[in-house]
């Protein structure tokens, strides 16, 4: 990868969110790119698109035109379970399976894709520590995954894709249902994500206080960029 290409981008990008011509176009022409070691903040009024953005550079919404780009390679080179292993969606809303906190953390552990690459399972040390980092101190890899809480559910999803080691996040509304203290924990592992090499791209409410970084919103149909 050149190191002067983006790791995520999306060029001249056009999105609707519906069936064919009769969705609402929620994008026309857009760009973004999204750098290693940075993270960035996607903003909007309800409705704007964020959500169908984040799908669809995860390639789970199709694009009316234009391309994404992954290290500097676009799309149609990268097989879609490839490209979603390295560009992870973690949705708003969350489901976790029956069982225990440890099966849904080693849940990619069980699928095909990930057994053909040989991808070894993270040992109990790091299932571990990445509950710590996320505030999930109360939390043990025994419990019934049923008994959660909304919130420690959210942490638990964004849990298991750190575990399988992307290259990008896109976050839905990370911080949603979390006491200030949990979400500054969430952010501190966020940004430790991508201070190792990785890029996010989250969503937030405009009510709260930005992070130093980058904002985009979205508004009349195109991304923009602003100071945060």
């Amino acid at each position: 990868m050149n190191h002067d290409e983006p790791l995520l981008a999306a060029r001249e990008i056009t999105l609707r969110r519906g069936d064919g011509t009769n969705g609402k176009r929620i994008l026309e022409n857009s760009s973004l790119a999204l750098r290693c070691r940075e993270t960035v903040i996607l903003r909007g009024q309800s409705g704007a698109g964020k959500s169908s953005l984040l799908w669809a550079l995860a390639r789970l919404l199709p694009l009316e035109s234009g391309t994404l780009l992954l290290e500097g390679k676009p799309s149609n080179d990268w097989a879609p379970p490839i490209w979603r292993e390295r560009v992870a969606l973690v949705l708003q809303k969350h489901a976790l399976l029956p069982g225990t906190v440890r099966d849904n953390l080693l849940l990619p552990w069980t699928l095909n894709v990930r057994r053909a690459a040989s991808s070894s399972a993270p040992d109990e040390g790091r299932l571990g520590q990445e509950l710590r980092d996320l505030a999930l101190d109360d939390v043990d890899l025994a419990d019934d995954a049923s008994r959660l809480s909304v919130g420690q559910t959210g942490r638990i999803s964004l849990a298991r894709t750190l575990l399988t080691d992307p290259s990008c996040l896109l976050l839905d509304e990370p911080l949603a249902a979390l006491d200030p203290e949990s979400a500054a924990r969430v952010l501190e592992r966020i940004h430790a994500f991508a201070a190792a090499g990785g890029a996010v791209l989250l969503t937030r409410h405009d009510g709260l206080a930005a992070e130093e970084g980058r904002v985009l919103t979205i508004a009349d149909r195109t991304i923009k960029e602003r100071k945060p």
